[in-house]
């Protein structure tokens, strides 16, 4: 019997690569994410330089927290736990290299290039196309190392943990193709390929699934493998594992249309997302349960080991966000919390609580394993788990004495009917909720400053074993399985099946949702008064983009009386049509923009972007000096016309011949605006671009004017 076994090694290496990158990117995406939470109680830190304002600064910190941060703890889980379920060393090493240093040289490059402005503006997918395409390409290189490792496994069975890991894999690579469909002007900037409700659905189709299946399938798949390797016990129930991953991955990914729900976007789409939603805690609920009840007979550990901690608040907050996710899709509920900071403590929840804590309890269980010793300080895991743990309900509950404190003096009316209260003071309000955020934040890389050095302290005391020395029997195909058989025994020796039947299950529900938008006009009605942009508003809408001004401004009213009553006529569908991208928001941090036009003279915007709080006492909104320095490159114009006309915006044929000097005429009408309010400023300067897009907000249809 023991001649028949073959002898190999595991892979560490890889795995010890994505480790360090796991921690390094962790601090730089939760330190700039500090450093955002903290400009928001005191302005004064966004320095007064394009690259550090809040605009800029957030998708840099959900980018390197979401893609770097987690999406190296996967990548590092995965590397691990599948070669040894699968009794062999990964397919390629030189993939696993390429996949390592493809995968930091994106994360650096995007980070560096959301600094200078370079975004799509598209939540959770702000790189621009040259980023997309070279994500597609070091998604593909991990698929097939991931593949081809599992296909030359020594075990028939595929555990539950793969099926996670293979789920994952085909639900993000259809969600990044659909979604990144763009068209590119330049090197670094692209127009979105969808316009308006079409962008909308597929943004957010997205976006929560991007949630889902990155920031939660890969994390149950290293659930169901550390979990248990750490309790030293079996998965509670098999049964329920199958029955988990198939009905999420179904269900999850017509979920997407609750995070637009009283927007533009057609009726019957938000209530489909909004039953699917309902029906995710079942599967969701069914997982964390799984996950803790792994752990019985293990209970008095817990109160000592510090990776069952991790693991108990890990599996905990995943079960309250999975729960509140669903809450959060009722109308009523969404009424009160779309657009507030709310939705800010539900992702953090999540964010913090599971994806951070798995990731901790996994690096504390795993690095002494891979340097052959123990960990330097077990009290010191400890004090981390306490602190993180502190930093987490410092973060989260303050936001949601924010949100109910936004929503109810965003809602309330005098005895006469008017608005309460100006949106400016519902600002000032949280302040105080958002320093208390801040010290959440403190408390939280406190911790992973801690974790960092008590494993530098282990890993100085050990031994690396960058391979691993291992055997196991090769793989007899069509053995004879002993014991009780289930139907699921079929897909689960089969992975190419499981591919296959994988991404059948997950693009129903999204060819589902948007065949009918796409293609049933009458969703999406026309509105004849609305207009493409002129050249300077187009260049003023690249330039909000640019600032990130949707991380704080919505664009889209609700039908609802204060909403109304502050903005003016709630948003029509029609009126989006020539947007690429769609401009809706997802958090009203200032007043919505979507009837701006026409509300303010040209002066106000000049001076408001010079000096905010000269025109708002009191404002947090960053200044914006540089605008009044760069110039527009104008050159440009006619390059732009083209690719909208290219994406359906009906621009007559040659009209970019003619469009610069439809740019200078509009252009010197601002200036001279300007001018009679003793302000000047050159008519090629970006503000005189932006301040174009703004006043053209709203104007295509008659509205009457809210008040903010």
């Amino acid at each position: 019997m023991m001649s028949s076994l073959e002898k190999f090694s595991y892979d560490n290496r890889t795995v010890k690569w994505f480790a360090w990158a796991t921690l390094f990117w962790g601090l730089i995406g939760m330190l700039a994410g500090l450093w955002a939470a903290t400009a928001l109680v005191y302005p004064d830190l966004n320095l007064g330089y394009a690259p550090t304002t809040f605009g800029r600064l957030r998708p840099v910190h959900t980018n390197a927290v979401v893609f770097a941060f987690v999406g190296n703890g996967i990548f590092m889980g995965v590397y691990y736990s599948l070669q040894r379920l699968c009794k062999a060393r990964m397919f390629s090493d030189l993939l696993s290299k390429i996949h390592f240093w493809g995968w930091q040289a994106i994360i650096a490059g995007g980070a560096l290039t959301l600094f200078m402005g370079y975004t799509t503006g598209k939540e959770y997918a702000e790189l621009e196309w040259p980023f997309d395409i070279a994500i597609t390409l070091i998604w593909l290189v991990f698929g097939a190392n991931m593949l081809g490792t599992i296909l030359r496994r020594r075990v028939s069975h595929l555990y539950v943990a793969i099926w996670f890991y293979i789920g994952t894999w085909v639900a993000i690579a259809m969600l990044h193709i659909v979604n990144s469909f763009e068209m590119p002007l330049s090197l670094f900037k692209s127009y979105s390929w969808y316009a308006g409700v079409q962008d909308a659905l597929v943004q957010w189709w997205y976006g929560h699934n991007a949630v889902a299946f990155f920031l939660t399938t890969p994390y149950l798949g290293l659930m169901y493998y550390f979990v248990p390797k750490a309790a030293n016990r079996p998965v509670y129930s098999y049964r329920w594992s199958i029955i988990h991953f198939w009905a999420l991955i179904f269900i999850y990914i017509w979920a997407g249309p609750h995070h637009l729900l009283y927007t533009a976007l057609p009726e019957w789409a938000q209530s489909l997302g909004t039953v699917f939603s309902i029906m995710l805690i079942a599967p969701s609920w069914g997982g964390m349960l799984n996950g803790l009840l792994t752990l019985r007979g293990a209970w008095d550990r817990v109160r000592e080991d510090a990776i069952l901690k991790f693991f108990v608040v890990a599996l905990t907050a995943y079960g309250m966000a999975t729960f509140e996710g669903p809450m959060l899709s009722l109308k009523n509920v969404n009424a009160i919390s779309h657009y507030t900071d709310w939705t800010i403590a539900h992702v953090h929840v999540g964010a913090l609580g599971w994806n951070g804590f798995l990731t901790f309890g996994i690096l504390y269980w795993m690095i002494p394993r891979l340097f052959n010793t123990t960990l330097y300080s077990k009290k010191w895991a400890n004090t981390h788990f306490w602190i993180g743990t502190l930093g987490i309900i410092f973060y989260a509950v303050p936001l949601y004495w924010a949100a109910f404190t936004q929503s109810m003096m965003w809602k309330q009316f005098t005895e006469e009917g008017q608005l309460k209260f100006q949106f400016l003071e519902t600002v000032t309000t949280i302040v105080p909720m958002y320093a208390l955020r801040a010290v959440g934040g403190l408390l939280y890389v406190s911790g992973l400053i801690l974790m960092i050095v008590n494993i530098v302290k282990t890993v100085r005391k050990g031994s690396f074993v960058a391979n691993e020395a291992a055997e196991a029997a090769p793989l007899v195909k069509d053995a004879v399985t002993h014991g009780k058989s289930y139907w699921h025994n079929w897909i689960e020796k089969r992975p190419v099946q499981m591919v296959v039947f994988s991404l059948i299950v997950v693009g129903i529900g999204g060819i589902l949702e948007m065949v009918p938008t796409f293609l049933i006009r009458s969703n999406i009605p026309t509105i004849s008064t609305v207009k493409p942009y002129t050249p300077l508003e187009l260049h003023g809408r690249d330039i909000y983009i640019r600032e990130g001004c949707y991380t704080c401004h919505s664009q889209m009213v609700r039908p609802f009386r204060d909403e109304v009553a502050r903005y003016g006529e709630y948003s029509k569908a029609g009126e989006f049509i020539y947007d690429h991208p769609f401009q809706w928001g997802s958090k009203r941090t200032g007043p919505d923009l979507a009837r701006l036009g026409g509300k303010y003279p040209d002066s106000w915007h000049y001076n408001h972007m010079l000096d905010p709080t000269s025109m708002s006492p009191g404002s947090i909104m960053p200044t914006y000096p540089w605008l009044f320095d760069n110039r527009v490159d104008k050159s440009k114009t006619p390059a732009m016309i083209n690719v909208m006309r290219k994406l359906g915006v009906p621009y007559e044929h040659g009209y970019e011949m003619q469009a610069i000097a439809d740019y200078d005429k509009q252009a010197a009408q601002i200036t001279a605006s300007l001018q009679r309010d003793k302000l000047e400023v050159g008519a090629d300067r970006e503000i005189v671009a932006l301040i174009a897009y703004m006043q053209r907000l709203g104007t295509d249809i008659k509205v009457s004017s809210g008040k903010n």
